[in-house]
Parts: C-alpha cells; structure tokens; sequence
C-alpha cells in the first residue's frame, strides 16, 4: 500500500511535521495526498544550505568534516509551500476506510452444481444457508441457465467436472482474489452449517497456505498425499488460490482425472507441495457421513451435532430438515449457554459493592432506565384483552387490533407457558382471564410488561381454585444489525416536478418563493419543472384565454431575476389528471439515471429535505415516501387568538405542536426514473386487459406492487405544510378517493381541538 494513501486517512493532523534527516522533508498537510508522486524538488524547502543550514546549534559551516560529523543533528520545522504556479494534480478520496487500508471481506462461499438440481438441491442451499455468508455464487457448466430469483449463477460453457473446477477457480482469483481471505467451495449436495464455518475461518491465520477439508487418499497413490473430498467441501486460503494461479493451464493439460475435487488436490499436491489437512492451527474441520434414509430428527451423536458439513443430501426436503435440525441444536446451546453466563453473573454478584441485590432482573439484561427528571418518566400504558387505553389520536380507549393483539396474546401465552415450567408438576395453571395489564418501552432494555392474570391452579390430585398472580416479562432488545446499503451522495442533481391544476394555481406563488430562497439562492443542485394539467375545456380556449398566465408570468420573472436559471413547463389535457399518467409523460422527457422528486404546490422545499431525498432514494434499491407534517385548521385551532410564532428549527417541537404527520397523503415521492421505468414495464401487461387500471393506481402503489424495491415511507418533519382542504376527485379509485376525505377531515383539528370548538359552540346556544 502506498504511503500516501495511509496518511490520506488522517486529515486533522498538524499543519506540518519535523523534517527528516532522509534528502527531503515530509509535510504532512490538513489536505488529502495527491495521488502520485510529486515534482517539487526538496532542495527548494530547505533554503541554500539544505536541510540543516541556518540552524542554531550543530552549524558545520568552518568546521572540519569530521567534527561536523560527530555532531547530533537537530532538524528545524520546515514550512510548507505550495506553488502557485502549478496546477494540482487530482485529489485521491477514497469512499470506505476498508478500501484505503485493504481490509477483505473474511469468507467467499462457491457451490458447484449442474442443470439437474440447480432448482432443486442449489436452491435448497441458497435458502438455508447462503444469506448467512457475505457472498455466495453457485458456479454451473451450461450456458443460458436461468437462474432462479436472487442466487448469483455464474456459468462456464461446459458441463466437465474437472472443466468447472478448472474455470471455478479461475474466476474465484481473478474476480475477487484480492477482496477475500477465504474460499469455500461445496457441491449443491451438501449441507454446510453456515456459523461454525464463520466461526472456523475466523479463528485461522489467512496469511498461510492452507488446504483444509475431509481428507481422502489417492487410489493406488502414495498414502501420505491426501485430497480434500468435494462432497464435504473445503477451504483454501488466499495465498494458495494466488501461488495456485499460475499453474493451473499446466494442470488442466497434465493432470487425467474424472473426479474433480481429486483434480484439484492433485495439482496443489504437485505445484505446491501441500496436502489435504483436517487439523490446522489446532482447528479441526468437522464433517459427518450422512447415511441413506437416515432421519435427521434422530441423529444424537456428538459427530453429527459438532459437524460443519453433512453429505451426501439426495433430496432438497432432506437439506431443509437437516436445516431445521441444526438449527434446533445452536438453539438449544444458546440457551445452555445463556444459563450459565446468567449463574456466573449471579455467583459474581455477591461480591460487587451492592451484592446480590445489585443483580438486576433479568440477569444478564441492562438494568432499567433512571430518569434524572419527571420530564424524562417512562409511562405505562394500560391495556385489557379488548382494548388499550392509550392510542394515537388521543383518544381515551381504542380497540386492539393487528400488532398489539398480536403481542397482547403472545405475552399471555408464554406468561402461563413459564408458570407451568415452574411450578409443575405440583401445580398447573390455565388462564380465566386479564385482569391488568401494563406495559411501557424501555430504550435500555426492550418492551416490559406487567399483568395481573386471574389463572385456575390445578393440583395432582385434581382440586383446583381460581387465583390472582401478578407476573412480570420483558422482550429484550435484540443484537443490533447494521444493514448493508449502496452508496449514495449529497451532491445528487434532483429534478423537481411540480404538477398544477387550476384549482391550486393560486398556491404557486408561495411554493416558488420558497424554492427560489431555498433552491436558487443558495445554488444547490435542484432543478424544476411544471407540468400545467388543462380539462378539456380550458385547453380548447388556451389561444385566447390561458388559465395559467399568471403563473407562467411568475416563472417568466424568476428566470429574469436569474439569467442563467431555466423553469420548463410541460401541457397535459385530461379529464382524470391520475398520477401515474403524468409521470408517464415526465418519465419519457428525461434520462434514465435522474433523480425525481414529485412535489405539490403546498410543499415549501428546504436544504434539509432535499439531503435526505437524495440519501434516501437509492437507485435500483430503494424509493422515499415521506409523510409531510400538515398543520391543523386555524380557523378552528386559534379561533380568537393568534397562532404561535414558528419555531426557528423546523425539527424542535414547537414548530411541529399544532398539527398532525399526514399518512393519508402520498403526493411527494423520491426515485430515480429507471426504477419507474423498471416497474412501469411489469405492469405493462395488466394495462393491456384493464384500461383504468392506471387511475386507480398512484405512483406508492406502483412501486409495492411492480418493483422488488425497498418502498420506504417515514415522516418528514422538514416538510411542513400549511393547512388546505384538498379538492378529492371522485373519478379517481375508491381508495385514493376514501384516503383524500380522510385526509381533509383529519387536517381540521386534534381531538382536543374539536371537542373545545363542540364545547364552545353548545355554551353558545345555550345562552
């Protein structure tokens, strides 16, 4: 690795360094390293006398060689200076700290299999186990195989085993040689268990030659040269599969073999001088001979329990019950060993300051969170079997429904599921009925509950009694996953796309004020566009009276006020101006790889959103649906006193205290037109036997329905909207027509809000 690209990672350091006693002094600069070498002659820094002239102490000038020799040189800082006469050269920024340094990923998973179980056997392995690795390909010898939904086929043009492997591990070094320590090559018929394989491959050197699987002697060969049998797959290191590289043409032309792993041990053997092993760096690989019509279920030994790999797998039913089977038993000695950490942490608790009493339930698990004002109390909420009395819209009681019934009978079960663990075989209880039930989210810890539950205990003799038991259970927060995404940049061009109709021209006005502040005035990379909706009417009379003149006047004076700012506009005439329709139209006028956000004239763009629509929006793997806040009537919030002033941020919570996040609303989008062009043509064929279909549908529907695309939807507290009762259009689909009356009757006010103005008005007819 080059020098300059280690220091290019470390930018906040001083603005220079000691000069070295090395002909020429280092500057280490608050600025990325140019890549390349530089042209500057050292001698320039140091001034006439080099490096060391002009210092105070050690001054050879008049001395003899020899005592200006045994003198300690002291080096003076030498300032840096650029010259402002050459041009600099390109900046080398890197995207990812791992690409800088040249850290690899640890393990390459590769899977040989054939046309005959590449939808059998491979799939199997691509289901049970393949999402556990970081990479897996399934490597087959016929061309234009179609490879089944989300597995990585690669093919090689002939069918020969030896051939495959030949080619299989051509590939594997010339494609991602320097981007991985380990490679495991399997066939589609063996079972691998993916953690231990993880874990294995952790706990060996990458930097040696190793060969590692089941070994097997060479028929009538020497005894002590051994390969690694296929069917119980093997690792090689990178540094093997690097040396091996070059030998390989030699061993494709020299070495006669029907078997392919034997092939593959043999030229290692030959060119390398390595052997099959099965014990390295005291680790050895677990393997277990699976026998014919043998039971997964019943298999107990300690071979089979510890192996890494099971073959041979004759059928894809046999890999999902080995699956389910050696997922049973990692289950099963989590939990052993969760026990035993849990009593050693008790056994240790006794002798920290607090005792065992300083031991929080359950062991193991943070302890609750302590709040160091009232303002920073964790409530609890109350809830029955039918109900909870603590709901969204602030409304007093609701009725359970989805996720929270969901989780209200899953706590019930396993709260009477642990009491028989208990208290059995003594007693036994079966539930009558919730009496309370409570239940808060602790950040530190998970989701706690408290019930009191009315339970009929049974004892052996068979007398029963109903009794009240007060129970606590917590889910706890599970291991945080950071999920994988592509990378994506802030410096993103977005195309903004405004559609109007007549009805909300008159809101054109504020939306561009805000873009020009926003967009224009602060030079950032945004552009706009209008699209003009005519009915059929207005368009028959655009020569002599254009409904949108002053609007477009308004887009006329932006452009004069900035002479180097464009707006298009683009005309449509229809009766139904459906979303998707437009957007058809926006799709053809623009290239594939734009960015589009789709706005409304009540929409006020800012910096803060435009970030995030371009961090959110990922191409060919995730489109944005914010929820904007939409504020509350003020006719009806304020009534006879005057709103609050906004708040200066728009995240802090006043700015954001009188209105409501809309979700009913799915007018502003962010995607990259290719995707909308991807899933457009995959609802190409539902169009051609259903002509409405695209005013039923809006773009968010699109998306979840026609696109493998993660649909993200969140709210938006940068997008602030101004009160509006929307026009809802009946032509459109009952859906998006139920949605906009939802949507319009829930913008009027809070609860609160409605109830005071009810109150008021009654106090007043009463009068």
């Amino acid at each position: 690795m080059r020098l300059s690209s280690v220091l290019a990672l470390f930018r906040p350091a001083l603005p220079l360094i000691l000069g070295l006693s090395l002909g020429c002094s280092l500057s280490l600069l608050m600025v990325s390293w140019n890549q390349g070498g530089t042209e500057e002659p050292c001698a320039d820094e140091a001034g006439d006398g080099g490096l060391f002239a002009g210092a105070q102490v050690g001054d050879s000038r008049g001395k003899s060689a020899e005592d200006a020799g045994n003198e300690d040189f002291q080096p003076r800082i030498v300032p840096y200076h650029k010259d402002p006469n050459k041009v600099p050269k390109k900046v080398l920024r890197t995207r990812y700290i791992h690409t800088e340094l040249g850290i690899r990923e640890r393990l390459l998973v590769g899977i040989l299999t054939s046309r005959a179980t590449l939808n059998t056997l491979a799939v199997a392995v691509n289901r049970t186990v393949a999402h556990h690795f970081h990479r897996t390909f399934f490597f087959s010898g016929l061309r234009s195989t179609k490879a089944p939904h989300g597995m990585a086929v690669v093919t090689h043009g002939d069918d020969r085993p030896v051939w495959l492997m030949y080619e299989t591990v051509r590939y594997l070094h010339q494609h991602h040689g320097n981007e991985y320590d380990w490679f495991y090559l399997a066939q589609d018929d063996t079972y691998t268990q993916a953690e231990r394989l993880t874990e294995l491959v952790e706990h060996l050197s990458a930097g040696k030659d190793v060969y590692m699987g089941r070994a097997e002697e060479f028929i009538g060969g020497d005894e002590r040269l051994r390969y690694c049998h296929g069917g119980y797959g093997y690792l090689l290191s990178r540094s093997l599969l690097a040396r091996l590289q070059p030998h390989l043409d030699t061993c494709r032309n020299d070495i006669l073999s029907v078997r392919p792993d034997e092939w593959l041990g043999r030229c290692i053997i030959d060119y390398l001088g390595l052997s099959c092993v099965e014990v390295h760096q005291e680790m050895t690989y677990h393997y277990f001979e699976l026998q014919k019509n043998a039971d997964p279920d019943r298999e107990d030994s300690p071979q089979f329990k510890n192996a890494f790999t099971v073959h041979p797998v004759s059928e894809s039913s046999l890999m999902y019950r080995l699956h389910k089977r050696f997922s049973q038993i990692e289950l099963d000695w989590t939990y052993a060993q969760i026990q035993q950490l849990q009593l050693q942490i008790n056994n240790l608790s006794g002798h920290t300051p607090e005792g065992k009493a300083g031991a929080t339930w359950p062991i193991g698990v943070n302890p609750p969170f302590r709040p160091r004002t009232r303002f920073e109390v964790i409530s609890w909420e109350y809830f029955t079997e039918e109900h909870i009395y603590s709901c969204t819209d602030s409304s007093p009681k609701c009725e359970l429904r989805g996720a929270d019934w969901a989780d209200m009978a899953a706590i019930l079960d396993t709260a009477v599921e642990r009491l028989n663990e208990r208290y059995q075989p003594l007693l036994r209880f079966q539930k009558r009925r919730l009496l309370n039930g409570y239940r808060r989210f602790d950040p530190a810890r998970g989701m706690e509950y408290q019930l009191d539950l009315a339970l009929e205990a049974f004892t052996q003799k068979g007398h029963s009694q109903v009794i009240a038991k007060r129970v606590g259970l917590l889910r706890p927060l599970s291991t945080i996953e950071i999920i994988p995404m592509p990378y994506v940049t802030e410096a993103t061009r977005i195309q903004v796309i405004l559609p109007v109709t007549v009805r909300e021209q008159d809101y054109v006005s504020n939306f561009l004020d805000m873009y020009v502040m926003n967009a224009l005035d602060t030079h950032d990379n945004v552009l706009l566009t209008f699209l003009f909706v005519y009915d059929p009417f207005d368009a028959q009379r655009v020569s002599k009276t254009d409904v949108f003149a002053s609007v477009k006047a308004m887009i006329a004076e932006v452009e004069k006020r900035y002479g180097d700012v464009k707006i298009p506009w683009i005309s449509v005439k229809t009766e139904v101006p459906s979303q998707v329709k437009l957007m058809d139209i926006i799709s053809k006028k623009h290239p594939v790889d734009t960015l589009f956000f789709v706005a409304s004239v009540w929409t006020e763009v800012n910096v803060d959103f435009l970030n995030r629509c371009r961090m959110n929006a990922i191409s060919n793997w995730q489109v944005f649906f914010p929820i904007h806040f939409q504020e509350f009537s003020p006719a009806l919030v304020y009534r006879d006193q005057q709103p609050s002033a906004p708040a200066s941020s728009p995240f802090s919570s006043e700015g954001l205290r009188d209105g409501r996040f809309d979700r009913h609303v799915f007018d502003e989008a962010c995607f990259y037109n290719a995707d909308y062009m991807a899933a457009r043509t995959k609802m190409a064929a539902d169009i051609l036997d259903n002509d409405e279909l695209l005013e039923s549908m809006d773009v968010y529907e699109i998306f979840v329905r026609y696109s493998g695309l993660h649909v993200f939807r969140a709210v938006e507290p940068a997008l602030v909207q101004k009160y509006v009762r929307r026009a809802c259009n009946p032509r459109f689909s009952e859906d998006i027509y139920h949605r906009c009356i939802l949507s319009n009757l829930e913008g009027l006010g809070s609860r609160a809000h409605l109830a005071m103005a009810l109150f008021e008005q009654e106090q007043a007819n009463s009068t």
